[in-house]
């Protein structure tokens, strides 16, 4: 069983790889109607080209969802995205926020936040920074954001109660989340499991579907809902790097379901944030 941190040093090379790389690189073998995909993280991606804000130089094809686009995002919001790539979701979160508004993009893989503020400086925007850090100990002071995105990260993310009550904290009272990320039903094979490649595409790293909301019921976040809800087929030629034709035939039989979800859910407007401080 490998560690936290040896889960999240193969994620940070392989983010950093993928971070000096461009979209047609990254879905150079994306799976479409007759052929299927090498690389796991893009069978998941959604289109983005139509969404306003949309800036192509920061699109990896990294994603599983739309979720700036659920996030009730108002102008003058403070916005926070995590895990925030080369800053896609950020660009098209300013849009929404405006110029008197601010987005954060937090990310743990330096070469990704340094292609996101040459991105964000290309584009003249001084109200959108990025930190690096990690969602477990995001580098933010409790109370401070309205709204937080995430799209396909928190897979990535060893303790994900840890990274749930971290997004606690650092929303305001009456803040919210809007989080795209993939889910289960069912359990995947072991091998599946070990696999970093696998991992990094946030298939290894899914967890129930059910375990997954009741973190976020459980931590006292309130009106959760579902936004979006959609199944992942990962295709043959994916599953046969890690599996035998026999498995693969056996994972098939077992109906494990993966699914890549959008979830929105509301701090307490009168909650109390932390052990010292009440909020009201």
């Amino acid at each position: 069983m490998k560690t936290a941190e040896q889960i999240k040093e193969e994620v940070k090379e392989k983010y950093s790889e993928i971070a000096s790389q461009d979209k047609e690189q990254n879905l150079s073998s994306c799976c479409g109607a007759s052929c299927c995909s090498n690389e796991v993280y893009n069978i998941m991606s959604d289109d983005y080209s139509a969404v306003e804000g949309y800036n192509p130089d920061a699109d990896l094809g990294l994603g599983c969802g739309l979720p700036t686009q659920f996030a009730k995002i108002k102008k003058g919001d403070v916005v926070v995205d995590l895990g925030s790539g080369a800053g896609n979701d950020c660009f098209i979160a300013r849009k929404e926020t405006g110029a008197e508004g601010k987005v954060i993009g937090i990310d743990m893989t330096e070469a990704m936040i340094n292609r996101a503020r040459a991105n964000a400086e290309k584009a003249g925007f001084n109200n959108v920074e990025f930190r690096i850090g990690e969602i477990e100990k995001l580098p933010l002071t409790s109370n401070v954001v309205d709204v937080i995105v995430s799209n396909c990260v928190l897979n990535l993310v060893p303790d994900k109660r840890k990274a749930f009550e971290e997004i606690y904290r650092v929303l305001k009272p009456g803040g919210h989340f809007s989080i795209s990320d993939i889910v289960l039903t069912g359990e995947l094979p072991d091998k599946i499991l070990h696999a970093a490649e696998m991992y990094a595409g946030c298939v290894a790293g899914a967890i129930q579907k059910e375990e997954y909301l009741h973190i976020v019921s459980e931590l006292g976040f309130e009106n959760i809902s579902l936004q979006k809800e959609k199944i992942i087929t990962v295709p043959d030629d994916i599953l046969s790097n890690y599996l035998t034709p026999d498995e693969i035939r056996s994972y098939k039989e077992k109906g494990t379901g993966i699914f890549s979800i959008t979830v929105y859910a509301e701090k307490n407007k009168i909650a109390c944030c932390d052990s010292d401080t009440c909020c009201n």
